[in-house]
């Protein structure tokens, strides 16, 4: 059994690095930015310290500057996705699979992506991480964004960036004070 939950686990972490290798030469070739966010961040950076401690996420998320939308679409279309807005949220489908599940989900940089929220979306004035070509969030930013999302499975990733060292005394003490206290809070769970 653990050989076919391993081949089932290795299959979908290959799908979705597929999926994002097919997005960055999409965005590179255009010059367009973005960055890796949600899930899929947290797992390359933990992976690369303590694969064993890497979750799993079943999408790609990325930040985007909202004046690329336009561009992104049809940067995509040769490569099989289209835009798609629903809910309240953009997102790139895979035209023979247009499921939200599956998607490439887009928030926009420098903006909330709800208007409750503590916090916007980091807009790109730290320096990327590089992971097979493809540009990342840096820590700082994932780790305001998770705060400020605030979900179960987000407090789950900061525990998961905690637990690695990857939240330092520097990306804490750059918090904001609510995020701080979140963090705390994350931190009073474990």
């Amino acid at each position: 059994m653990a050989t076919l939950t391993n081949a089932f686990y290795e299959r979908h972490v290959d799908q979705l690095l597929e999926v994002l290798n097919r997005l960055n030469s999409a965005l590179k070739a255009k010059d367009i930015p973005y960055r890796v966010i949600g899930g899929l961040a947290i797992y390359l950076y933990v992976d690369r310290i303590d694969p064993i401690a890497a979750r799993l996420t079943r999408d790609v998320d990325i930040a985007i500057n909202r004046a690329d939308l336009d561009r992104i679409s049809e940067a995509v279309r040769p490569l099989g996705f289209v835009h798609r807005h629903a809910a309240g949220v953009d997102m790139l489908v895979s035209a023979d699979n247009p499921k939200a599940r599956s998607a490439v989900h887009m928030v926009f940089a420098g903006e909330k992506v709800k208007k409750e929220d503590a916090e916007p979306v980091p807009a790109f004035t730290l320096q990327s991480e590089t992971f097979n070509g493809a540009s990342v969030a840096p820590i700082a930013d994932l780790v305001k964004m998770k705060l400020t999302s605030f979900r179960l499975k987000d407090k789950v990733h900061v525990q998961d960036l905690d637990g690695v060292g990857l939240i330092t005394p520097e990306i804490e003490a750059g918090l904001p004070e609510i995020l701080r206290e979140r963090l705390a809070q994350v931190r009073a769970t474990e």
